[in-house]
């Protein structure tokens, strides 16, 4: 992410909102502090997208109604010297 001064992002403005879209979210510092971050609609708009839970989303994989078998090894655990 590409950090720009505020008095620098000012006068590059338009330069500073291709580059959020070309490249991702730039970084506004106030005083050396980061302050804001400008981001392109599309991530913004991803961000605000609703999540879906994990176990909804287990059940729309597409390997979700197969039969997957699955064998567990039952011997016991070696022995070591310590």
């Amino acid at each position: 992410m590409k950090s720009w001064q505020l008095q620098e992002a000012k006068a590059h403005f338009s330069r500073v909102i291709q580059e959020a879209i070309i490249h991702g979210p730039q970084e506004i510092s106030l005083r050396g502090k980061p302050t804001a971050i400008i981001i392109s609609t599309k991530e913004y708009h991803k961000l605000l997208a609703p999540k879906i839970s994990f176990v909804k989303f287990m059940q729309q994989s597409p390997l979700c109604g197969t039969k997957i078998r699955l064998k567990r090894d039952k011997s016991f655990a070696r022995k070591i010297m310590l």
